[in-house]
């Protein structure tokens, strides 16, 4: 058990398709792989990270992320338990910034991660998201929110959306998952992209800066 309350993630977009889910999964695959323990929260009616770590069973069991589906009400009512469970806590949230799980998600989190598709029709999406956690932020001394470039592709449109990305707010994590096999194959097997051998190593790279960069955002690096 950890000696210290765990620090709350929470994966936060406001439409589907910008990768909430994989990130989520991939964070705290991270975390597994680097010695710390996790837990991950869904709280998406969808259950879509519930089911990914279902497809575990043919592994084994130690690489088993511990995946919990819940309300918001519940993760409210339970934050303070969970967070003696684990080193870290990650939120997967509904693909909705009205709903009710996601705010309860972001009253709780200490980091609040935007995925954001360099896409334009992504960006604006990104930036309803960032209003409400500049929001929240602004009722709340625990939280920090930043935006994580994701599902990036080596094109002009994407590197132009990507400058654009600096204009916003929030900070950019020193970190982007590109679009990758990898991380539609961990999927397939319940797993991370770390269960996926030297064959990810580029994705197993992306995800090991993704956690630095995460916790240089914690102030615990």
């Amino acid at each position: 058990m950890p000696s210290t309350a765990a620090r709350v993630i929470a994966v936060v977009s406001q439409k589907g398709g910008a990768g909430k889910t994989t990130v989520a999964m991939q964070l705290a695959g991270g975390f597994h792989a680097s010695g710390s323990s996790v837990l991950l929260a869904d709280l998406d009616p969808q259950e879509s990270a519930f089911r990914w770590a279902e497809s575990v069973s043919l592994l084994d069991s130690d690489l088993q992320l511990d995946v919990r589906k819940m309300s918001g009400l519940e993760l409210i009512k339970h934050v303070a338990e969970l967070q003696q469970e684990a080193d870290y806590v990650v939120l997967d949230t509904p693909p909705s910034i009205y709903h009710p799980s996601t705010l309860a998600a972001l009253a709780v989190a200490h980091l609040a991660i935007v995925p954001a598709v360099p896409s334009p029709t992504d960006l604006w999406s990104t930036l309803a998201v960032e209003r409400l956690i500049l929001n929240r932020m602004e009722h709340s001394h625990r939280l920090h929110g930043c935006i994580l470039p994701n599902r990036v592709q080596n094109t002009a449109l994407a590197s132009d959306v990507l400058e654009l990305l600096h204009e916003f707010t929030l900070p950019i994590l020193d970190a982007m998952l590109c679009q990758r096999n990898a991380y539609a194959q961990s999927a397939v097997i319940g797993a991370s992209v770390f269960q996926l051998g030297s064959g990810a190593d580029a994705a197993q790279k992306e995800v090991r800066k993704l956690v630095r960069a995460v916790l240089q955002q914690l102030g615990e690096q």
